[in-house]
C-alpha cells in the first residue's frame, strides 16, 4: 500500500526496461492515465512503473502537470521559429495561420499521444491553472509576431487581441477533433479556424497600420 490514503500502488513492471529518457517516462505516464485517471495517478505510481526513483522524476518533471504538457518550453520556440521564418512577403495573418497549422502537425505514430494529451489538458480541471499560465506564453508568442510586423508594441490592443483570438480558433478546432472519433485532419480543422477569424484581424490590423 502506498502513503496516499490507503490506496493501492501498481507492481513494478517485471521485465520491462526501467525508463531512462523524458520521452519514454511521458508514455508510461501516459499508458497509466488512460488505465487509472489522471486524478488517481500519482507520481509514486509512475516512477513505480517506470522503474525509478521518486527523485529520478523530478529530475525530468517538476509535477505530474508538468509531464502532461511536455517540453512546452521546447514547443514554444519551434512556434516562434516557425513565424521568424515566415516569407515577409506573405500576409501576416496567412503566415499565422500557416505556423499554427505547422506547429500541430504530428507523424501518425504520434497522433494518439497527442490527442491523450490534449484530452487531458482540455478536460481535467486541475490542469486549467498550468493552461492559464501556458496560454499566456503562447499567446505571446503570436503578439510579438504581429508586433514586429506592425511594429506596434506587444502590449497595444491589436497585437493582444490577434493573440487572444488565434489561440481561441485554436482551442476550438481542438475540441471540434477530440469531440469525434473519426474527425477530419486536425490541420484541416485548425486551417479552417484560423481562415474564418484572419479575415477580420486583417482588417483591423490594416486599419491600425493605416490610421
Amino acid at each position: 500500500m502506498s502513503s496516499d490514503g490507503g490506496k493501492a500502488t501498481l507492481p513494478p513492471a517485471l521485465g520491462r526496461p526501467r525508463v531512462t529518457s523524458r520521452a519514454a517516462l511521458e508514455r508510461m505516464a501516459f499508458e497509466l492515465f488512460a488505465r487509472q485517471g489522471f486524478e488517481e495517478t500519482t507520481v509514486d505510481d509512475i516512477a513505480r512503473a517506470a522503474g525509478i526513483a521518486r527523485r529520478t522524476f523530478f529530475r525530468y518533471f517538476s509535477s505530474k502537470n508538468d509531464l502532461v504538457w511536455g517540453d512546452f518550453e521546447g514547443h514554444l520556440q519551434r512556434l516562434r521559429r516557425l513565424l521568424d521564418e515566415a516569407d515577409p512577403g506573405i500576409p501576416m495573418m496567412d503566415a499565422v495561420r500557416a505556423a499554427v497549422v505547422e506547429f500541430n502537425h504530428f507523424d501518425p505514430v504520434d497522433v494518439p499521444w497527442h490527442r491523450q494529451r490534449m484530452e487531458l489538458i482540455l478536460g481535467v480541471p486541475t490542469l486549467q491553472a498550468d493552461a492559464t499560465l501556458r496560454y499566456a506564453a503562447w499567446r505571446g508568442v503570436v503578439s510579438g509576431f504581429v508586433a514586429g510586423r506592425t511594429g506596434l508594441p506587444a502590449s497595444a490592443p491589436p497585437p493582444r487581441l490577434t493573440g487572444y483570438v488565434v489561440l481561441a480558433a485554436a482551442v476550438s478546432a481542438y475540441e471540434q477533433w477530440l469531440s469525434s472519433e473519426t474527425p477530419p485532419p486536425l490541420s484541416d480543422l485548425l486551417d479552417e479556424a484560423i481562415r474564418h477569424v484572419g479575415a477580420g484581424l486583417a482588417s483591423m490590423l490594416d486599419e491600425d497600420a493605416s490610421a
